[in-house]
């Protein structure tokens, strides 16, 4: 199977890291008797010879070699090395054009053809005596066998004589690729899938069908499919239950899954019918209710991260789901508490209905109240963090305590800005604390942060002397304090104190904090002319940050800023789109004259999602002018899908960032 292999000039061939000269020793390891050599070969070929999905001119020079091991059937894990040229025979990314570059962003197809070419493999692969080999060569089939009606026959065939149940949901999903890549014969397919989706099959199995119905064929789906599939869930989950208790021997590994049980095949089922159902959102919210109030607990932890997936993507009605969430806190099972933790503390405000669970927890279980990776200081533990994100004056006793102890974590305060002045009895902790931030210490800035978050948010007043020790020295000595400067000059001109600090702030008009020094100058005499030419300045400046900051001061000041005015428009119509609503929201303070003002924010609201929360801000401030984009409004309000919903957006304020949105919407047009 490797005649040829040292014929190829693999030293001129290329990988991701370089020369190719290795690869002949990763494919015939993959051929090795030995399980570790095997996986060290195939984290190589994926590492280096199909790095990130890139297929390069050592790519193609292997698949010849692969489809030749995959003809022996004495090498073992050979279902991976079908994965490995369905991979290779997907889509590419990279940057074409060079000798031995990957294909481009649409492939110039030599992945494909490459794999094609050997796809009559996949045909013979199909009935394999290997089940892990016929599991992967069933959607061989379908993406490379050019021959639409063969394929449907041979997935028919083997869907007849198919035993084991692992393979047969392999056949279900070829069955919807099928169907989703050759539209003109899919109507075999669905039969085969809405044959399967009925008695006498299995649960699992009617399940797994009843996904690729929903995904390829929704018109074919019963119509109490949420009822069915929870019915089929809980058969399912009894089923795997008696399985079990029925085994012969109590191994160690059947002793660890009791204590750590799992169902990935039962997860990726109801993924499946999740993502079918797409923004079907009460119905998705009736599958998770069923989910989660199964008998079985695996049941329930799978169906609390599906839970995450679904509050993080779309708008719903999710009191419900929540108080379930809070149910799953007192299980004895610590993945189970563990995941609904976690996906609490992303909730904020959402986690409301289930806090009475949270602060049972978090009542019982002290040591829960903090975590401690290694050699990592001490951070705060998740029922306690969820509890003060949802606001609930009930987290502030534990926290108090925490505060007062040699350990507490660093970054409390950020949580404990979430309580707002419900935590005002944490003031003089806090402010302790931030009076013992060593000035010298290079994690000085990292101490601070969060207990300014905190000393803001609950309203300390009588923090004024921390805060002006944090900028003593200024402007040339502030060493690591320099990174949080400007939160301590926000936090100074929020409490309404930065009269005591005008000397220092003076010492600030000429570094980096300008804009923000003066614009605290401002808030505390309303000497314009004393800070304006600073804010212009600062306004003119090739640093986006340093503008930004001007803006926003510019802004504070309203219509006293009028010489800005200029600058501004210039802003509001060029540079990035985020720059350009913060001059436009800044725009309107100063001039009040929406004209200008509402073209940017009705272009910004379109390109750039993460502008609408600054721009419905603003449009609140415009009362009755903002009116002619109330379209966009109403157009919002209707959206099932969260505005923060896109690609790398998810972060802890997706969703509490999207339901201040949706306040901020309904405000507006309840104005009208």
């Amino acid at each position: 199977m490797f005649t040829g292999i040292y014929e190829v000039d693999w030293a001129s061939l290329r990988h991701a890291h370089g020369s190719a000269e290795d690869v002949p020793g990763w494919l015939r390891a993959l051929a090795s008797t030995d399980a570790a050599e095997r996986a060290t070969a195939l984290d190589g070929m994926y590492s280096a010879v199909h790095h990130q999905g890139r297929v390069y001119d050592s790519t193609l020079a292997c698949v010849p070699f692969l489809f030749a091991m995959l003809a022996r059937e004495e090498v073992p894990d050979r279902g991976s090395i079908v994965e490995l040229l369905v991979s290779i025979g997907g889509e590419t990314t990279g940057t074409a054009g060079s000798p031995g570059a990957p294909e481009g962003p649409a492939g110039d197809g030599r992945g494909r053809a490459a794999v094609s070419a050997g796809a009559e493999a996949f045909a013979v692969l199909a009935g394999d005596p290997d089940p892990a080999v016929r599991r992967a060569a069933a959607g061989a089939l379908v993406r490379f066998l050019e021959e639409p009606p063969r394929v449907l026959e041979l997935l028919r065939r083997r869907l007849r004589a198919e035993r084991d149940d692992c393979v047969v949901l392999a056949l279900m999903e070829a069955l919807g690729l099928f169907a989703h890549r050759y539209p003109a014969h899919a109507d075999g397919a669905l039969d085969l899938l809405a044959e399967q989706s009925a008695p006498p099959y299995a649960p699992g199995l009617r399940l797994a069908a009843l996904g690729q119905l929903a995904l390829r064929a929704p018109g074919r789906l019963p119509a109490d499919l949420v009822p069915a599939a929870v019915r089929l869930l809980q058969q399912r989950s009894a089923q795997r239950l008696r399985r079990q208790e029925h085994a012969a021997t109590d191994t160690l590994v059947r002793r660890i899954r009791r204590l750590r049980p799992s169902d990935e095949q039962g997860a990726v089922l109801l993924r499946t019918l999740h993502s079918a159902l797409g923004d079907r959102v009460d119905d998705r919210i009736a599958l998770l209710t069923g989910q989660l109030t199964s008998p079985d607990p695996v049941d329930r932890c799978n169906a609390v991260w599906m839970s995450a997936g679904l509050f993080r993507g779309w708008r719903g009605a999710y009191d419900g789901p929540v108080r379930l969430l809070g149910a799953q806190l007192d299980s004895e099972q610590d993945r189970l508490r563990d995941a609904a933790v976690s996906v609490l503390a992303e909730l904020f405000d959402l986690a409301a209905p289930a806090a009475d669970g949270l602060h049972a927890l978090v009542t019982a279980r002290p040591d829960l109240w903090t975590h401690r990776w290694e050699r990592c200081p001490p951070a705060l533990g998740g029922p306690l963090k969820a509890l003060a994100r949802t606001g609930d004056p009930r987290a502030v006793p534990p926290l108090a305590q925490l505060l007062a102890g040699p350990a507490a974590p660093v970054g409390l305060g950020r949580e404990v800005a979430h309580l707002g002045r419900a935590a005002a009895a944490l003031a003089p902790a806090l402010r302790h604390r931030l009076g013992r931030v060593p000035l010298a210490s290079p994690a000085a800035a990292r101490l601070a942060a969060p207990l300014l978050t905190a000393i803001r948010a609950v309203g300390d007043e009588d923090a004024v002397p921390e805060l002006l020790r944090l900028l003593s020295g200024a402007p040339d000595g502030l060493g690591p304090r320099d990174a949080v400067a400007g939160q301590v000059i926000e936090t100074l001109a929020e409490l309404g104190a930065a009269a005591p600090a005008a000397p220092l702030l003076r010492t600030l008009l000429r570094t980096r904090h300008a804009a923000a020094a003066a614009g605290a100058l401002w808030s505390a005499d309303g000497d314009t002319a004393a800070v304006l030419p600073v804010l212009l300045r600062e306004l003119t400046r090739p640093d986006p940050d340093t503008r930004r900051s001007a803006v926003q001061q510019l802004a504070r000041l309203g219509p006293a800023a009028r010489a800005a005015l200029p600058e501004l428009r210039r802003l509001a119509g060029s540079g990035p789109v985020p720059e350009r609503v913060a001059a436009a929201c800044a725009l309107w303070r100063v001039g009040r004259d929406p004209d200008p003002v509402l073209p940017v924010f009705r272009t910004a609201w379109t390109a750039d999602p993460r502008t609408r929360v600054p721009i419905a801000r603003c449009l609140t401030a415009l009362g009755p002018a903002a009116a002619p984009l109330h379209d966009l409004i109403t157009a919002e309000l209707t959206r099932a899908r969260r505005h923060t919903a896109y690609e790398g957006a998810y972060g802890d304020r997706g969703i509490p960032d999207d339901e201040e949105l949706l306040r901020m919407c309904r405000g507006l047009l309840v104005e009208v």
